[in-house]
């Protein structure tokens, strides 16, 4: 089947195809989908994450049309299959030689206009840690008709991730992040670890706390001690151990000792 001949529904029942129900029960404990967890609710067709990049492969040319759909879904390896759709369309316009190229700009604005539009789909921390640094934190680094195109347009469309009610709009807003902080821009990072460093939930804490661990690995573990310095005082415990894991156990211990507890 030629790939632009693919629909949602083709997508899908490849997806229901692989089902296997006892790895359904392991990812329904794993990602806390019980009665009042993060993940309360959802559901799994029981794939591993391989399964469904292999389907994503396949369907890559889809209509993208047809990838609401797939995010509409209850389940979440199709949600994730519509997300990797989008990553691979993504990654693919972002090659060096299109990086200014008007079609590929109109096309990558297509598709991050369209997963902002459908961002509370991806309603769990893998549908996010997988996607938005990908699409999101790329499209931070490249060339953009929407807005006005400018830095402060960015900005103004990742701080309304970080201000929305919705958990995972926010962990959106610091993990996309990690795509410039990889290529040496650690603003984006800092700007929201900041925002965020009081945030009550656990799953942020992490973000948080890995973001800034990217920092130090990828820009220079200098800034990471400035913002530390400035902040470990007042950073949630699990933050501050994902932020200091690369460093020596005597800086360790040494922000460890400020932290909170």
């Amino acid at each position: 089947m030629k790939t632009s001949c693919i629909t949602s529904s083709d997508i899908i029942s490849r997806l229901i195809s692989l089902r296997n129900d006892e790895q359904r029960r392991v990812l329904m404990r794993f990602f806390k989908t019980g009665p009042g967890e993060y993940g309360e609710g959802d559901e799994f067709l029981g794939l591993k994450v391989p399964q469904t990049r292999e389907v994503a492969k396949w369907a890559a040319d889809v209509p993208l049309s047809e990838v609401p759909q797939l995010l509409l879904s209850s389940w979440h390896e199709v949600r994730l299959c519509g997300l990797l759709i989008l990553v691979l369309r993504f990654e693919r316009l972002s090659q060096k030689r299109l990086t200014n190229d008007p079609d590929a700009i109109r096309s990558r604005d297509e598709i991050v206009t369209l997963y902002l539009s459908y961002a509370e789909r991806a309603d769990n921390w893998d549908l996010v840690d997988l996607s938005a640094p990908k699409i999101l934190g790329r499209w931070l680094m490249l060339p953009t008709f929407l807005g006005d195109g400018s830095i402060e347009h960015k900005r103004s469309v990742v701080d309304a991730l970080a201000d929305s009610p919705c958990l995972w709009k926010q962990r959106m807003s610091i993990v996309c992040s990690q795509m410039p902080t990889r290529y040496g821009d650690p603003s984006w990072c800092l700007r929201y670890a900041t925002f965020h460093l009081n945030h009550p939930h656990d799953l942020m804490h992490k973000a948080v706390g890995w973001m800034l661990r990217e920092v130090g690995n990828n820009v220079s573990m200098d800034v990471l001690r400035q913002f530390l310095d400035q902040h470990a005082h007042h950073m949630p415990r699990t933050a501050l151990r994902y932020a200091i894991e690369r460093m020596t156990e005597e800086e360790r211990q040494h922000y460890l000792h400020y932290g909170m507890g």
